[in-house]
């Protein structure tokens, strides 16, 4: 299930969320923080998402909402105001070379893994997915897993917000590139880890994990959050410098300039907020004043 747990604290991507030791103190918890000082006008703000969540828990605060109608404009990890970019992300998460999972894995393995997914009724068809990179099964199955009937996404919630109040949407990157990402993650390391998935999906350790993360996530304790995927696997973790590092450094680049004469809302993984190498501290190394913003949520009726 570890794998299950990195990968819904991102958004499209997929990608590891491997952290650090944190410099979110115990008492901040809260998803939503406010950027300023080093020559900005207006505050800029942050907001840790998470892929997928029981629609009950779903709910954005009042401050929250408050926050997206009076931004400039709404940037995610990805525009997913782009159609034309949505639509053509399918192919883009193909393995190269026409490598399908059959291609990865021992027969029994590849049995196994065939006959949990026609077992637990996944949300795309296994016949799909087998030629898409493994990770992407992994999230498939980790979806397919929540205890609740009706899910959202939280980018969903905000999207929903944002284009009420008419706001632009943007993304801090393209969907070509976090596909890209993923190509850097051996093939058969990711067969390896669904194949792990698999074989724990059953036991008693696998659904405590899942609660663990999602309590984690309604308490708004990103140092919870950071501890749970920080015990991924450490096959993963070693390639915590692409999958996490470098992009948040890219993305904190990238801020710089748009928030200088903008007032913005980021709302990325929530996996990529905490840590020396997390969003929040790296904004503070830029000299920017990055502070805790009441998050108070209600429920989804």
């Amino acid at each position: 299930m570890r794998v299950s747990l990195v990968l819904m604290m991102s958004l499209i991507s997929f990608a590891g969320c491997f952290g650090q030791e944190s410099e979110v103190q115990q008492g901040d918890n809260t998803l939503l923080w406010k950027v300023t000082g080093n020559g900005l006008t207006r505050p800029s703000y942050l907001f840790g998402t998470i892929h997928m969540i029981c629609k009950e828990d779903a709910g954005l605060s009042a401050n929250l909402q408050k926050i997206i109608r009076d931004a400039d404009e709404v940037y995610f990890e990805v525009d997913l105001d782009n159609l034309l970019e949505m639509v053509g992300m399918v192919s883009k998460f193909k393995m190269r070379g026409d490598t399908t999972l059959k291609d990865l894995l021992t027969e029994a393995e590849y049995n196994r893994v065939k006959a949990h997914f026609e077992q637990h009724n996944s949300l795309l068809p296994f016949s799909m997915l087998e030629t898409y990179k493994p990770i992407l099964a992994a999230s498939v199955l980790g979806q397919s897993s929540m205890p609740c009937e009706s899910m959202s996404a939280m980018e969903q919630e905000i999207m929903a917000v944002a284009k009420k109040a008419n706001k632009n949407i943007k993304g801090l990157e393209t969907m070509d590139f976090q596909a890209s990402v993923l190509d850097n993650i051996p093939y058969s390391l990711q067969a390896a880890q669904l194949v792990k998935f698999v074989d724990n999906a059953s036991t008693d350790s696998s659904d405590v994990e899942m609660q663990s993360m999602m309590q984690a996530y309604r308490d708004q304790d990103l140092s919870k959050l950071e501890k749970l995927i920080t015990d991924s696997d450490p096959a993963i973790a070693n390639y915590t410098d692409i999958l996490l590092i470098q992009r948040n450094k890219n993305w904190v680049e990238k801020m710089k300039t748009l928030m200088v004469e903008k007032s913005l809302l980021f709302a990325v993984g929530a996996g990529h907020l905490p840590g020396e190498e997390g969003v929040i501290e790296l904004l503070r190394k830029a000299g920017f004043t990055v502070t805790p913003e009441s998050n108070k949520t209600t429920k989804v009726i």
